[in-house]
């Protein structure tokens, strides 16, 4: 862990921005992932978990199973690790609402809609069951529902750690207790859990959606787990007749006691919803309770939608085990005119003669036959269709065929079958098995030079997850893609990881210095260091570095450049040549001053004309003439003296 400027970053990548929310084992942190600049939501663990090696290898061992879920009903999970003395885990940001939130601030849900909501529900837990992972822990608060009403399920495997680790004791405290409301009797019990544990506890969220109540309610933990073992739910349309029954039966069936009398996939939950929805005929029925035992009814108070006091008869068997019994409406009629009593007892006796018939009938017809075979479905999850096929009907079971999408590895396998393995059936049955047809497919755009967030940005909207690798590239600018994996235009997988290659410019060297060396050393030194671009040479004058050497580079000594870089070596040409300036008929001081740079030297002339006193006579070298910086000029010039002609006719002399 690392802090920038107050600021938390883990893994040096994920910036920690506020908290979201605080469960049983972990804070929830809204972060952003520097990498790929996306939002993500950061599940840090109490490091109190952090300190059983046990507990944390189990962790790491679930974070991955759940990494490996992709479904669109599922939260995904990107990374994992450790930080602060803790461990944390990197998921997708679901811009929404838990469940537990909306049932709360809301209260419960349109039947219609908590259907459409479990349905989701049991695509993730059927998604995951088929991948050899139990949740666990369902229940609204791991339950997301986004601004357009998708569905995600979160916290995948990682209840079994947590569960693992606190031995399935009740009487402890964190994430085991505060779920207890919505445990599976077994879970309860301590005993071993498998995919129907989940079922049960989804119909704990789907009742409470319904009736805007848990099932059961406690002072404690244990006292609501031992109802869930022990005691079975109000009907829902004991607590709001509206409620369509075919909704109330799937509820039921979900919340049987035994795991045996629930849905035998969540796949098949997800089907009979989906046939309520659509108004078709359900599967659910009321299992038939046992022999009523009087010790086991129980009275309840009438609720706010019912006239009068209903009694519930149901049984409690010795293997732990319920279900639910029969409800009679004790409310008390009024009095029947005698002719309708007379009536219904005709009709009663008349039913019964009829019974009596059947009865006699149905003897006589099983005396007659022989009572049928029943077989063991054997276990064909994970063979290849014939090779099932041919196994199933060597027991005497018809086939039928189905398909559904499934990871790349289960293509062409059974990945499900109905019924489920170790099920005793008539010959004859039908059994039908689900084909894996490998995962939704989707074509990889081309985000060829294009910038990385935006070729991040189509990917994700064709389905995929993009992930990023840089590559020194001299050709491409740095910071656009030069290529995806899987390529463009290819297939691949649905929410399978696509990697974009971009450019981190060109690999770059440290230019050496070279300055005093001749041209042939100093190409043959930038050649040795990597450099493979074009070496030029130019001529400069310089009057510090002997001819033939070099000066300096361009770029210059010790800065970072591409290989193939065009590097200039700037060659002494000797001391520089310039030219001399033509100042004959200037004055001396003028001289000198066009003559700055030069040494000059001064010869005087003596010269008959007063016009030409202090002025240049001569130069050499001449104007126009080039020589080295610095040469010395000698200028001639005139120095005018009176002679005595000249002051005999001077002013006042005749």
């Amino acid at each position: 862990m690392s802090s920038q400027q107050g600021q938390v970053i883990f893994n040096g990548r994920y910036e920690l921005h506020r908290r979201l929310g605080r469960g049983g084992m972990a804070e929830v942190y809204l972060a952003r992932d520097q990498m790929l600049d996306r939002p993500v939501a950061v599940k840090v663990l109490f490091p109190a978990l952090a300190t059983d090696a046990g507990f944390v290898e189990r962790f790491r061992r679930e974070a991955q199973s759940a990494a490996n879920l992709q479904h669109a009903n599922i939260v995904s999970v990107f990374d994992w690790g450790e930080a602060n003395g803790t461990y944390f885990i990197v998921m997708e940001y679901v811009e929404g609402h838990t469940l537990a939130e909306i049932l709360r601030d809301d209260g419960r849900v349109h039947p219609n809609r908590a259907a459409e909501i479990t349905a989701d529900i049991a695509a993730a837990l059927g998604f995951a069951h088929r991948n050899g992972v139990v949740h666990r822990d369902v229940k609204p608060g791991n339950v997301l529902v986004t601004a357009d009403g998708a569905v995600k399920v979160a916290d995948f495997g990682i209840a079994r750690a947590i569960s693992d680790h606190s031995d399935q004791n009740l009487t402890k405290t964190g994430s085991v207790m505060g779920t207890a409301t919505y445990f599976s009797p077994e879970q309860a019990r301590g005993a071993p859990v498998d995919p129907r544990s989940d079922i049960y506890s989804l119909g704990c969220v789907l009742y409470e959606m319904t009736t805007g109540q848990a099932p059961f309610a406690g002072e404690s933990a244990v006292a609501i787990a031992y109802k869930h073992v022990q005691e079975n739910p109000v009907p829902p349309r004991q607590i709001d007749p509206a409620l369509p029954e075919t909704l109330e039966a799937i509820t039921l069936k979900c919340l049987a006691k035994n795991p045996a009398n629930r849905y035998p996939t969540a796949q098949d939950l997800r089907a009979d919803l989906r046939r309520y929805l659509d108004g078709a005929r359900i599967l659910a029925e009321p299992v038939l309770a046992p022999p009523i035992d009087p010790s086991a009814t129980n009275v309840m108070a009438p609720t706010g939608y019912d006239s009068g006091t209903a009694v519930v008869t149901g049984w409690s068997g010795d293997d732990g085990y319920g279900d639910y019994g029969q409800y009679e409406d004790y409310t008390q009629p009024e009095e029947e005119p005698k002719r309708s009593r007379w009536f219904l007892a005709v009709l009663v006796l008349l039913l019964l003669i009829l019974a009596g018939l059947l009865f006699l009938l149905v003897r006589n017809f099983a005396d007659d036959s022989d009572d049928p075979t029943l077989v063991t479905v054997p276990n064909v999850v994970g063979q290849s269709a014939d090779q099932a096929e041919r196994e199933l009907e060597a027991e005497g079971l018809r086939v039928a065929r189905a398909t559904e999408a499934s990871t790349e590895e289960q293509r062409d396998l059974v990945i499900n079958q109905d019924p489920t393995a170790n099920e005793q059936v008539e010959e004859g049955s039908e059994v039908t098995i689900t084909i894996g047809a490998g995962p939704d497919t989707a074509t990889v755009p081309d985000v060829t030079g294009r910038t990385v967030d935006e070729a991040s940005q189509l990917l994700i909207e064709a389905g995929f997850v993009p992930s990023q690798r840089a590559e020194e590239n001299a050709d491409i600018e740095e910071g656009l893609v030069i290529r995806t994996d899987p390529a463009a235009g290819a297939d691949a997988a649905v929410n399978s990881t696509v990697t974009i290659f971009y450019s981190a410019g060109p690999d770059t060297i440290a230019i050496p210095d070279v300055r005093g060396q001749n041209e042939n050393d100093a190409r043959n030194t930038l050649s040795g260091a990597g450099f493979t671009g074009n070496i030029q040479a130019q001529q400069e004058a310089s009057n510090d570095v002997p001819e033939g050497q070099v000066i300096r580079t361009d770029p210059p000594a010790g800065q970072q450049a591409a290989a193939n870089a065009t590097i200039t070596l700037f060659v002494s040409s000797g001391r520089g040549q310039v030219g001399v300036p033509n100042v004959e008929g200037l004055t001396e001081d003028n001289a000198r001053a066009q003559l700055q740079g030069f040494e000059v030297q001064i010869l005087d002339q003596e010269v008959n004309d007063p016009n030409q006193d202090g002025r240049v006579l001569s130069q050499n070298p001449p104007g126009g003439t080039q020589v080295d910086e610095g040469s010395t000029i000698t200028l001639v010039i005139g120095r005018f003296r009176e002679t005595e002609t000249t002051q005999d006719n001077g002013p006042g002399n005749d």
